[in-house]
């Protein structure tokens, strides 16, 4: 791809962020779980919106509007009994209560930003958060079932070798940046040290369009691609991730 076919690109992606900056991207009719995220701003509710968020969009909604968040400040034995029916797809309903539990018992040990920050701070990178927030977590609580097992990953042993932790980039983006769509309630960690979240939409749109050329869909997809947008825009690169995810959901040509 040639200089100017990539200026060509950058405008047209830079007039769907702008189109897509606005609150009304996110509804039933449009669902995505950063619509019940941005319901109640809070970090802990955040993180279980997006780590739940695989599937279907609109069952997602439906799954995470069936929870009582509330939960959070009750006891154990009150999560238990209450989320003894709520299931979701690779999850059942011993997993939703883990979740539930573990995120209960951190809020009285530290804040998520601060355990990501713990992590980050030595060399400003993102994924040296992630992997100390992995590790506490799994301390906190252990479970070995699949289900919960995918919810809150694992740490790779070599970084060639992960995947996209989507998921969790996803809940980054949503904690540090700060416009109409992202929360911002994040201030330690830089908006440019972000990495792309990268699911099917956006990896297929992005090859398509000649941002990418990595064939497989990982974490070294989502750092290729991370530095091509850089070069758009160095400071905030991740800006242009909810644009190419809705491009792709609905099939617009750019």
């Amino acid at each position: 791809m040639t200089p100017t076919d990539l200026e060509i690109i950058k405008l047209k992606l830079d007039q769907e962020v702008l189109n897509r900056d606005s609150i009304y991207e996110l509804s039933y009719d449009r669902p995505d779980p950063l619509l019940i995220a941005s319901r109640y701003k809070d970090e802990t509710i955040s993180l279980i919106c997006a780590l739940f968020a695989y599937g279907n969009a609109k069952q997602i909604v439906k799954f995470l509007d069936s929870l009582d968040f509330n939960l959070l400040d009750q006891s154990e034995k009150e999560i238990i009994k209450f989320l003894s029916k709520h299931y979701y797809r690779f999850q059942k309903a011993q997993d939703v209560i883990a979740i539930f539990i573990v995120l209960k018992r951190l809020k009285d040990i530290d804040s998520i930003e601060n355990i990501f920050y713990d992590g980050y701070k030595k060399e400003n990178n993102i994924l040296d958060g992630l992997w100390n927030f992995i590790s506490i977590i799994k301390d906190i609580y252990s479970l070995d079932t699949h289900g919960y097992k995918f919810l809150i990953g694992s740490i790779p042993k070599k970084l060639s070798t992960a995947g996209t932790y989507k998921r969790y980039l996803m809940y980054l983006r949503w904690m540090v940046r700060d416009d109409s769509i992202d929360m911002g309630l994040w201030k330690k960690i830089s908006k440019s040290d972000l990495l792309m979240p990268l699911d099917t939409h956006t990896f297929n749109v992005s090859k398509k369009i000649g941002l990418l050329k990595r064939k497989s869909c990982d974490m070294r997809a989502s750092v290729e691609l991370t530095n091509t947008l850089k070069s758009f825009d160095n400071s905030d690169p991740i800006k242009y991730d909810f644009a190419l995810y809705r491009i792709g959901q609905e099939k617009i040509e750019l």
